[in-house]
């Protein structure tokens, strides 16, 4: 409850030339149980089939129509936005290749209704998959980050029943999470300059930097379609990794863990970019990270920004990490040897 209400939300799903995806989410979201919710699709400059499609919804959804694609982190900073300004209590992120469970809503409000101390909720995401063997496992129970400077979704790959149970997490995915719009109000929105790739961990680890909670809950159930969008252009993953794992990091490790972190970020992401150009992927990782350069000296203002507001200190941050290379790291964690303790 919020001042005694129900919280009020506002869902924002982004659509780009996704239109199929989205229609099978929004589908979804009018059969959630929690009745105080609004949905907003902000259309990142689709195709007019899309547009035309959208606006055959009427007031079933509000409709944000941009001009050109804005990535996630502008997208979704459209409808963050439009909710500071009409008063939502809370935004829920959701991709619209996810279709969440009738009770997902209910149950990231209700998790962040029992914990004031809490400004996100995140869900378990299963994956939705043509591969049987990888159909209903756990795409993401809540992001996790590595003193190696690398950030992990936890629990992927992992049959379904041996998710968590409820409680704290390092951050939380984009693709299906609550967020209380004080919470904006206080450290800003997502970092455009991201893009897509690596925006939600950004934000997760300045709220965490702020001295706020980050909840999994459970029982907050969606499907994900990996890669529904990304996958249609080429190298755009392999780009935006190079490009923003170096953003993330300067602008957020403290001060107290970056003797610990940075020397082996930097291992880490020479040996992702030896593995990019063996397997004919050096021309994206490159490009990725001439954009990180190009950026840094925006990194590194923020970063002065961030830190001299931050609340936790680096040992909090520290007692959230994983002190080892992330659990899907198997091929570095081989190269890896030799030069850890």
């Amino acid at each position: 409850m919020e001042g005694g209400r129900m919280m009020r939300v506002l869902v924002v799903v982004l659509n780009w030339n996704g239109i199929a995806d989205t229609e099978e989410c929004l589908a979804a979201l009018a059969a959630q149980t929690y009745p105080h919710a609004d949905v907003l699709v902000v259309d990142n400059g689709s195709h007019p089939d899309d547009v035309r499609r959208l606006r055959d919804r009427g007031e079933a959804i509000r409709l944000r129509l941009e001009p050109e694609n804005l990535g996630f982190a502008g997208g979704v900073n459209v409808g963050i936005r439009l909710a500071q300004h009409d008063g939502y209590d809370a935004v829920a992120l959701l991709n619209n290749d996810a279709t969440p469970e009738p009770e997902w809503l209910a149950a990231l409000v209700g998790a962040l209704e029992a914990h004031p101390e809490a400004a996100i909720a995140t869900g378990l995401l299963l994956r939705r998959s043509d591969d049987a063997a990888s159909a209903g496992t756990i795409d993401t129970a809540g992001d996790g980050m590595s003193v190696w400077g690398m950030p992990f979704p936890q629990g992927r790959g992992e049959p379904r029943e041996t998710a968590p149970a409820a409680g704290a997490v390092f951050s939380a995915s984009g693709g299906a999470s609550l967020y209380r719009t004080a919470l904006f109000d206080e450290i800003g929105l997502f970092d455009e300059t991201f893009f897509a790739y690596f925006e939600d961990v950004d934000m997760g680890f300045r709220t965490r930097l702020a001295g706020h909670a980050i909840l999994f809950a459970p029982d907050a159930v969606a499907h994900h379609r990996i890669g529904a969008t990304s996958s249609r252009i080429p190298g755009f993953t392999v780009r935006q990794t190079f490009k923003n794992l170096p953003l993330l990091v300067v602008k957020n490790v403290p001060d107290g863990l970056r003797r610990v972190v940075w020397p082996r970020f930097v291992l880490l992401l020479t040996m992702m970019l030896a593995k990019a150009v063996a397997t004919g992927s050096g021309r994206p990782a490159l490009q990725g990270l001439a954009a990180a350069i190009r950026l840094m000296p925006r990194a590194v203002r923020e970063r002065r920004r961030i830190q001299s507001a931050r609340v936790a200190s680096a040992a909090d941050i520290a007692a959230r990490m994983l002190h080892d290379l992330p659990p899907e790291q198997h091929g570095m964690r081989k190269l890896l040897r030799p030069f850890r303790r």
